[in-house]
C-alpha cells in the first residue's frame, strides 16, 4: 500500500513552564460549512481559528484561558464554541467571531473533555475530578451532574438520537448514561486502554453518524465496536497499528473510519468492509482529527501543536466520505428534560448523589429502538398511509397526533373536522391549561410568568431570565383565574374570560415599582371578554370580543377605545408600538386564515403601518411579536418566520424555514427573536406545546432566507448577500427615522460602514464562485455591486488571475464608470429605492464634503436618487486618492490637475485602507484575502479607550450621511 507524507503547519508550542519541548494533547475540529479550522494545544492558552482557504494568513486567535486548552467543541449549527482548560474553567465564544461570551462553570481540576448535544442547547464537560456536568448553554445553569467514573473523564459524546451520552475514562471504563433518567445503562469495564500516566494521550469515544454504533480504543491495537442499546461487541477494526489508537473519527457518512495510533501512523478504514483502505505516516504522533464536512478531506494535529489537511483520504473509485449522510428522526436535542414532572420520577439533582447513580440498575428496556424503527416507516409513508388497507390502532393514533402537530404548535389546534373555521384569538407564550400541572400565561426574551391550580384558586409566578435584575418577584394568589398574561420591564398585565353569573371578564396590571401605594389597578367588563393583552411604554392594552382595542395608561386611566375592523388573532407590543393581528373575513375555500395587521404609535395617536399578513397556504398565525431590534415578526404553523422591513414599499421576507431544519416529529415553540437567530423551544410529539417542570430549554437557530439551490453551490453565500442586503435596508430605514427626529446618527454611520465591509467580502467570494462555475454574466452584475474602489480592484485582479481578460476588461470599464460618475456628481448607488430619496443639511453638506476621483472637493446635492434595495452596493460611496489615480485617468478627467486638500487626502486613504482585498493564486487553489490594516475604525473588545482625537478623525472620515433630510 502506497504511503504518502503530509506536510505540517504550525498553530501552537508545544513547550512546558521550564520551557522545555513536551509533547500536548491538541484538538482540531470544523465548523459546519467547513470555513473555519479551530485548533488548540493543552501547553497553549490560546485558541487559534483558522482560515482554510487561506492557510497562510495568521488565524484569530483567542487569548482568554490562563493555562492550555485541552478541549474544544462546536455547537452543531457552529454559532458556539465550547473550551475547556487546565485552568479549570469552561468558556463559550461567539463562533466566527471569536468574541468571548461567559465563564459557564469551574471544575476543581483541569477539564478534559466537552461535547454538544444535537441541538447545541447543552454541553458536557467533563475533566480530572471524575464528575460530568450537563450544562445549559443559554443561562448556564448546571441541569445535571452525573457521577459514576473511578477515574479521570478524558472523552464523552451524545449519541445523534440524543437517548445516551457515552464517557470513557483514562482507566478505561466505559460507561452508557441514559439522559431521560440521568442513570447509567451500561458500564463496560477495562475494555479501553490504561493511560492515566500520560496526558498527551487521552481515551475518546465516538458515536456513528446513525446512532448505531460506539467506537470505543480497544486493548489489541484496534477499534472496538459496541451495539447502542445493548452495550454488546459488535466487531471490530484491527489492521496495521502496533501501538495502541489514541484517537478515531467517524466519517460524515459512517461509511469510513479514521484512526490514529501511538505508533504516529493514520490508517483509513472502511467500516464496512473492516479493511483499511490508506494511511499515513508522520513524525509525530496525531492526538486530533476531524473530517470535512464538505468534501473529501480530513484535518490532523499532533502533539507538537502542528497541524495539516490530508486531501482526497478516499480514493476517488469510492463513495464520498459526505455522500449518503444518515438523516435522524428523532434529535431535537432537549430529551434530556424529556421527563414526567412529578417529583418522584423528575431526575432532580438532589436524587443524584455521588453513589445513587453508580449503583443505579440497567434499562430494563429490550430493544426499544426496533420496535420505534417498526413505526418509523409511518412517519415516511406521509399521507399515503390511508391508502393502506389496514393499519394498527396504535398507529391512526400516532398519525393524529402527528397531523395535529403539523398544522400548528397545539395552543387550539384540534384537526378533526373538515369544517372552515376562522382561526382563535391566542396570546403570544402562553399554553393551554392542564389540569394539576403548571402551565405559561406568558414566555418572551424577558422572562417567563407561570400559573398553576389549587384548590380553586391558582398561585402565579413571575421569574426573569437575567436573573441579576435583583430579588425574585413574590408570587401572587390569583382568585380570578388569569389565562394570558404579558409581561415588560415595568410590570405585568393579566386576564381572564368571561365568568362567574353576571359574565364578567377582568383585566389588572401589577407594575414592579412605583413611588406610590397601591398601585395596582383592574378593570372589570361586563358581557364583554378580553381576549388579548400587550404592554408597552407607560401603556396597557386589552383587545376584546366586542372588537375594542381598549388603551390604558400604567396608571390605569382608560386613555383610548378604538374600535378594530374584524375579530382579533393575537397582539403584540413594544415601547411605543401596538401591533394587532385581525381577521379580515372568513376563511378561503383552501382554509386559508384572511388576517390583517396594524400597528399604533400610542404616543402620537397614529397608525404608520398596516396591511394583510401573508402566511403559508394552509396554515395558521402561531407567534406573533418584535424582534429586539424592532422589526415585527411573525411565525405560521407550516415553521414560516417573517419579518417586516420597509423594502419595497414594505414587504414581509421569509428568513426562516423549519421544514429544513426540524425532525419530522418535532416543532419548535418560538420565544423571540433577533437579527440572527431564533430563539425557540423543540418540543416533540405527542406533546403539542412545552411543560412548564421540567425547565425548557431555549434552542437558539440561525436565521436563513429559503434560497433555492443555487448551480453556483454557493447557497451559503448567497443567503449571506440576501441577509445583509436585508441589514443594510434596515439600518437605512432607521437612519431615516433618526434624521426626521434630528438625532444623531454617527452610531448608525460606522454600523452601515461595517455592513458595506463584509457587504463586499461576500460579493468577492461569490464572483469568484461565478469564475469558476463560467457564470460570467453574473460575476459582471456583482463587480457592480461592490462599494470600495480597492474591492473593484481585487476583483480585476482575481478574474486576471484565472486568465479571463475579456471579464477583466468589462471589470475595468465598470470601474472607470465609477469613477468618472463619481467624479461628476451621477453616481447612483444601487442599495437604494428610487423612492427613498434623501437630502442633506447645508451644514451636513458642508461639513462632510465628499471628495471625488479627480481630487475636487464637490458638495453633494440636495436629492439623491436610488435604486432597487434588494440589491447590495455602498451606503457611503468611499472615493479614491487623487494621486493614485490622476496618472491612469489623466486623459479622461477633466479637472486631473486640481489638487486635493491634504486633510482630506489623508482622510479618505485611511477610509481606502479599511478594507483592503488582495487576490493570488497559489496552484489551483483560489485565495481571496481580506486585510483591515490598523485603522481608526477598528473597535477592539480589549481597547475600550478611545482618545478625542481618534473619534473626532472616525467622525470626519466617514461621508454625509445620504438619508437625513433637510431641515427647512
Amino acid at each position: 500500500m502506497k504511503v504518502r507524507t503530509l506536510k505540517l503547519r504550525e498553530a501552537h508550542k508545544s513547550i512546558n513552564g521550564n520551557n522545555d519541548i513536551n509533547p500536548s494533547f491538541c484538538s482540531v475540529l470544523w465548523d459546519q460549512q467547513a470555513l473555519h479550522l479551530v485548533t488548540a494545544s493543552s501547553s497553549d492558552p490560546s485558541i487559534c481559528i483558522h482560515d482554510p482557504l487561506l492557510p497562510s494568513n495568521p488565524p484569530k486567535i483567542l487569548r482568554h484561558h490562563r493555562d492550555g486548552v485541552t478541549a474544544i467543541a462546536l455547537s452543531p449549527n457552529s454559532t458556539c464554541l465550547a473550551s475547556g482548560s487546565i485552568d479549570h474553567s469552561v468558556k463559550l465564544f461567539k463562533f466566527p467571531s471569536g468574541e468571548f461570551e461567559t465563564n459557564v462553570t469551574r471544575f476543581t481540576l483541569p477539564i478534559r473533555a466537552l461535547a454538544f448535544n444535537k441541538s447545541g442547547s447543552m454541553v458536557a464537560a467533563a475533566g480530572d475530578d471524575e464528575g460530568i456536568k450537563l450544562i445549559n448553554t443559554i443561562d448556564g445553569s448546571i441541569a445535571r451532574v452525573l457521577k459514576g467514573h473511578k477515574g479521570p473523564v478524558t472523552g464523552l459524546a451524545f449519541d445523534p438520537i440524543n437517548e445516551y451520552l457515552a464517557t470513557v475514562d483514562s482507566v478505561g471504563t466505559v460507561l452508557f448514561w441514559e439522559l431521560q433518567s440521568g442513570g447509567i445503562l451500561h458500564t463496560l469495564k477495562g475494555v479501553a486502554p490504561n493511560i492515566i500516566s500520560d496526558t498527551s494521550f487521552v481515551n475518546v469515544v465516538s458515536w456513528s453518524p446513525d446512532g448505531e454504533t460506539l467506537a470505543v480504543p480497544g486493548l489489541r491495537n484496534d477499534v472496538v465496536m459496541y451495539d447502542r442499546d445493548t452495550a454488546e461487541k459488535l466487531f471490530s477494526l484491527r489492521g496495521d497499528h502496533v501501538q495502541p489508537v489514541c484517537y478515531l473519527s467517524w466519517s460524515p457518512n459512517g461509511k469510513y473510519m479514521a484512526t490514529s495510533g501511538l505508533d504516529r501512523q493514520i490508517l483509513i478504514w472502511d467500516v464496512d468492509k473492516k479493511q483499511d483502505i490508506d494511511r499515513q505516516k508522520f513524525e509525530d504522533r496525531i492526538s486530533g482529527m476531524a473530517w470535512k464536512p464538505i468534501g473529501n478531506a480530513l484535518a490532523v494535529i499532533d502533539v507538537m501543536g502542528k497541524y495539516g489537511l490530508w486531501e482526497s483520504v478516499v480514493p476517488s473509485s469510492m463513495k464520498s466520505p459526505t455522500e449518503d449522510i444518515p438523516s435522524l428522526k428523532n434529535s431535537n436535542g432537549v430529551l434530556l428534560f424529556d421527563e414526567d414532572p412529578e417529583p418522584s420520577t423528575s431526575g432532580g439533582l438532589s436524587e443524584f448523589g455521588e453513589d445513587s447513580l453508580g449503583e443505579s440498575e440497567q434499562c430494563s428496556r429490550k430493544r426499544l429502538r426496533k420496535q420505534s424503527e417498526f413505526e418509523d416507516p409511518d412517519e415516511d409513508i406521509g399521507d399515503e398511509l390511508s391508502l393502506l388497507p389496514k393499519t394498527e390502532p396504535r398507529r391512526k393514533v400516532h398519525r393524529a397526533s402527528k397531523d395535529n402537530l403539523d398544522k400548528g404548535n397545539g395552543l387550539r389546534s384540534t384537526v378533526t373536522s373538515t369544517r372552515l373555521k376562522m382561526q382563535e384569538a391566542f396570546q403570544p407564550g402562553a399554553t393551554p391549561p392542564q389540569h394539576g400541572k403548571r402551565r405559561f400565561l406568558c414566555y418572551n426574551m424577558l422572562g417567563t410568568i407561570t400559573t398553576v391550580e389549587n384548590d380553586g384558586h391558582s398561585h402565579i409566578e413571575i421569574d426573569f431570565h437575567d436573573t441579576g435584575r435583583g430579588s425574585r418577584l413574590p408570587s401572587m394568589t390569583d382568585y380570578f383565574g388569569f389565562t394570558m398574561a404579558s409581561l415588560n420591564e415595568n410590570g405585568s398585565v393579566f386576564a381572564n374570560p368571561c365568568k362567574g353569573e353576571k359574565n364578567m371578564s377582568t383585566l389588572m396590571y401589577r407594575p414592579f415599582s412605583s413611588w406610590a401605594n397601591n398601585s395596582e389597578w383592574s378593570m372589570r367588563f361586563e358581557g364583554e371578554e378580553v381576549k388579548v393583552v400587550a404592554l408597552g411604554t407607560a401603556w396597557v392594552a386589552a383587545i376584546t370580543s366586542l372588537n375594542f382595542l381598549r388603551i390604558y395608561t400604567d396608571g390605569g386611566l382608560q386613555r383610548h377605545i378604538l374600535s378594530l375592523d374584524g375579530p382579533v388573532v393575537t397582539a403584540s407590543g413594544l415601547k411605543n408600538q401596538l401591533a394587532v393581528v385581525t381577521h379580515v373575513s372568513d376563511c378561503l375555500p383552501s382554509n386559508d386564515q384572511m388576517l390583517e395587521f396594524r400597528v399604533f404609535d400610542i404616543s402620537n395617536g397614529t397608525q404608520p403601518l398596516t396591511g394583510r399578513l401573508p402566511l403559508t397556504p394552509g396554515s395558521h398565525l402561531t407567534w406573533f411579536g418584535f424582534s429586539e431590534e424592532g422589526q415585527l415578526s411573525s411565525y405560521d404553523s407550516k415553521g414560516v418566520l417573517r419579518v417586516f422591513t420597509s423594502q419595497y414599499g414594505g414587504s414581509w421576507l421569509p428568513i426562516f424555514s423549519a421544514s429544513k431544519e426540524k425532525k419530522s416529529d418535532e416543532s419548535y415553540w418560538v420565544v423571540g427573536v433577533n437579527a440572527s437567530k431564533l430563539f425557540c423551544i423543540v418540543y416533540k410529539s405527542p406533546d403539542m406545546f412545552p411543560q412548564v417542570i421540567p425547565k425548557p430549554v431555549l434552542s437558539l437557530l440561525n436565521l436563513s432566507f429559503p434560497v433555492a439551490s443555487s448551480d453556483l453551490g454557493a447557497d451559503a453565500l448567497e443567503n449571506e448577500f440576501i441577509m445583509n442586503s436585508m441589514h443594510l435596508s434596515q439600518i437605512q430605514k432607521r437612519m431615516e427615522d433618526m434624521a426626521v427626529a434630528c438625532l444623531d446618527t454617527t452610531a448608525l454611520d460606522d454600523e452601515a460602514f461595517n455592513m458595506e465591509a463584509t457587504q463586499d467580502r461576500c460579493i468577492l467570494r461569490l464572483i469568484a464562485s461565478c469564475c469558476n462555475g463560467d457564470k460570467l454574466v453574473r460575476a459582471t452584475e456583482l463587480m457592480k455591486l461592490l462599494s470600495l474602489e480597492k474591492s473593484m480592484k481585487g476583483a480585476i485582479k482575481l478574474v486576471t488571475a484565472l486568465k479571463l481578460p475579456n471579464l477583466a476588461e468589462r471589470f475595468n470599464n465598470i470601474l472607470e464608470e465609477r469613477l468618472v460618475n463619481e467624479s461628476k456628481g451621477t453616481y447612483k448607488s444601487p442599495l437604494l429605492n428610487s423612492n427613498n430619496r434623501a437630502s442633506l443639511t447645508a451644514d451636513a453638506a458642508i461639513s462632510k464634503t465628499m471628495v471625488t476621483s479627480t481630487g475636487k472637493n464637490e458638495t453633494p446635492e440636495p436629492s439623491i436618487a436610488f435604486s432597487s434595495p434588494i440589491q447590495s452596493a455602498p451606503l457611503f460611496i468611499k472615493k479614491a486618492n487623487k494621486q493614485e489615480h490622476e496618472k491612469s485617468y489623466q486623459n479622461q478627467t477633466v479637472n486631473a490637475k486640481t489638487s486635493m486638500e491634504p486633510s482630506n487626502a489623508e482622510k479618505v486613504k485611511k477610509a481606502e485602507n479599511v478594507i483592503g482585498v488582495e487576490v493570488k493564486m497559489t496552484g489551483e487553489v483560489l485565495k481571496v484575502q481580506s486585510q483591515r490594516p490598523s485603522n481608526p475604525f477598528l473597535k477592539s473588545s480589549n481597547n475600550q479607550e478611545t482618545s478625542k482625537k481618534d473619534l473626532d478623525q472616525l467622525t470626519s472620515l466617514h461621508p454625509s450621511n445620504p438619508f437625513k433630510k433637510t431641515t427647512h
